[in-house]
């Protein structure tokens, strides 16, 4: 039987009865509110939040915000380039400052966090275009920070974020001069077609609700594009695609397009692995005081990927 851990269903209890009197009372969703709703809970629910040697704040070809994350600056170290979750539409480099911290903690990578632009301000590929400059640029950047590093480019992120990895990685197989070794992908939303079972399943009463993945997706496609050729999980997919991680979590309404990622790389041949959190729900590393466990779980899993 599917089943959450007791302080998480408790929280979501909790959460779910805010949403409803929000809804009775014909309170619309804003971009401000909505921002301000995943800096909150990330900011009340992500209170152990480590020191790292070094944090500079670097800027790629004078247009890309970056944050760096060095744990060991007098050691020259890998990469992982970091891109937050948030429907394409909230997050920044600040909300997840812990949760990048707590990355560099236990990877001992140097964690790159972008500050890409968001919709819609800034409607797709606004976010892809940005991101890929960074991959482009990002070991000239850290040459002229005169930083110790490793160049050996790794990239990571969760929800939107893991949307815009695995679409930077689709992008890069067929590009020699960007180099991914490896890609991690956290609960990530890689289907704009919502064609999959888990968003029905899933998109009610476990945060967040498929009414809202449809509204940030309204958000970010603004231009009639073709959602299924954004979308990553169906394709292109070639040998040239980095070994991947893909986290899942079951009450995830993104889980199984995660899964068919995760299948179709080794249909191609693409080495991949596959964690599943049976009792967890979409953005738990953001809630980590009530599902401790499981986020160390998760970072010691991302940990052992990069490092093997």
């Amino acid at each position: 039987m599917r089943q959450l851990t007791t302080l998480l269903d408790q929280w979501l209890n909790s959460f779910n009865k805010v949403m409803d009197e929000t809804i009775a009372s014909d309170i619309p969703f804003t971009v401000p509110t909505v921002r301000e709703g995943l800096a909150t809970i990330t900011r009340e629910l992500v209170t152990e939040v480590p020191d790292i040697a070094l944090i500079e704040n670097l800027t790629i070809k004078d247009k890309v915000p970056i944050r760096i994350y060095h744990p060991q600056p007098e050691t020259a170290l890998p990469v992982l380039v970091f891109f937050h979750g948030g429907g394409h539409m909230s997050g920044s480099v600040e909300v997840y400052d812990p949760i990048c911290r707590k990355l560099a903690q236990h990877s001992q990578f140097i964690v790159v966090s972008v500050e890409y632009p968001l919709a819609p301000e800034h409607p797709y590929p606004a976010a892809i275009d940005d991101g890929y400059l960074v991959l482009q640029s990002l070991f000239q950047t850290l040459i002229r920070a005169e930083l110790n590093f490793v160049p050996q480019l790794s990239i990571a992120g969760d929800s939107a974020g893991g949307a815009i990895c695995a679409t930077l990685a689709r992008m890069a197989q067929f590009d020699d001069e960007v180099e991914i070794t490896k890609q991690v992908l956290i609960y990530p939303s890689l289907d704009y077609t919502l064609s999959f079972p888990s968003v029905n399943q899933n998109g009610m009463g476990y945060l967040l609700q498929q009414s809202r993945i449809e509204w940030y997706f309204s958000n970010y496609f603004q231009h009639n594009e073709d959602r299924r050729k954004a979308s990553p999980v169906w394709g292109p997919y070639s040998m040239a695609l980095p070994e991947s991680l893909v986290i899942t979590a079951e009450f995830c309404p993104l889980k199984d397009e995660g899964i068919a990622y995760v299948e179709a790389l080794k249909k191609q041949g693409v080495e991949a692995e596959h964690i599943h959190f049976d009792q967890m729900i979409h953005a738990f590393l953001n809630m980590e005081n009530i599902v401790k466990r499981e986020c160390e779980q998760a970072y010691k899993t991302i940990s052992a990927f990069l490092n093997k």
